[in-house]
């Protein structure tokens, strides 16, 4: 079994045709075929089955395809990193990261970082906290950065470590009542309209357990927007009578022009009133087992 083979085999499988296969790999048909032919002859299996001008993959087939993308996403690694053993002088940097650390934390570690490693090509990925981690546990990337939780069925193989933090807001606009007003108590929560993250993203996650922890049953808010990115979120609440709770980092430069405006809670069921807030962390994840590239272990001290 060859690399070449089990690179053709992938082709093969995602495109499920020959030509198409040969195409992408700019080879012949006829040696893509061949190289099927050769996996299947020499083990003795079947990896797709041929239904007229269509192939299908096999039980055996999907087998493969897992395994062989793993043996070729660690020969990439390791060529990674053996190419990176010269002083950083080149090298490749796969990061993930969650969309408000993405556009407003991490963009001046990452210029640090070139700043001192010019050579080093740096591909950056963002989406929400669910999809970063999937991708980091799939060996999408060398390392990514979450402000949400990992789910407990990656905790296994995900390694987490606090590498900073920030706070949740709740914020309005002009046109909310409570734009005038510096705090509230907590029972009003429940009776305002609110604007929320979707539920992969790590701003709602860390922002509903912040609720829960302040007692309120989350059944007995009035969502009326869900939406997939902070900006959106600003920009509906700054022309809205919705609350919504989000990073402090997004929404620095609104607060200074006055165009939405940070709400304090106030808790008045204990003996004395206090006013609730919410610090959440920064998580640098990485894969537990797979190989680290040497400029992947650089990026993490900087950090």
């Amino acid at each position: 079994m060859t690399l070449d083979q089990l690179e053709i085999f992938l082709a093969t499988a995602e495109h499920l045709h020959f030509t198409k296969a040969a195409e992408a790999l700019y080879i012949t048909q006829p040696a893509v075929s061949a190289a099927i032919a050769s996996l299947e002859s020499e083990y003795g299996v079947k990896l797709f089955h041929r239904v007229g001008r269509h192939i299908e993959i096999t039980e055996t087939g999907r087998l493969l395809q897992l395994e062989a993308q793993r043996i070729l996403t660690q020969v990439t690694l390791t060529e990674r990193g053996l190419a990176e053993f010269n002083d950083l002088q080149r090298g490749e940097l796969q990061l993930g990261s969650s969309l408000t650390i993405g556009n407003y934390w991490l963009p001046a570690k990452i210029s640090d970082f070139q700043e001192r490693y010019p050579a080093i090509k740096i591909n950056c990925t963002l989406a929400n906290t669910e999809e970063i981690c999937l991708g980091t546990a799939n060996g999408r990337f060398d390392l990514a950065l979450i402000e949400g939780e990992v789910k407990s069925d990656l905790t296994h193989c995900l390694e987490q470590e606090i590498v900073g933090s920030d706070r949740l807001l709740i914020i309005v606009g002009r046109s909310h009542p409570w734009y005038k007003r510096e705090a509230i108590e907590l029972p009003e929560l429940v009776e305002t309209p609110w604007v929320m993250r979707e539920s992969g993203s790590g701003t709602q996650q860390r922002f509903e357990e912040a609720l829960q922890n302040w007692g309120i049953d989350l059944r007995t808010l009035k969502v009326t927007l869900l939406l997939n990115t902070g900006e959106m979120v600003k920009a509906i609440i700054e022309n809205s009578s919705a609350a919504a709770g989000i990073s402090e980092l997004m929404v620095q430069k609104e607060l200074e022009l006055g165009t939405l405006r940070s709400i304090r809670v106030i808790d008045t069921s204990g003996l004395y009133p206090r006013y609730l807030e919410f610090t959440r962390p920064f998580l640098k994840i990485k894969h537990r087992q797979r190989f680290q590239p040497r400029v992947c272990q650089v990026f993490e001290q900087m950090l």
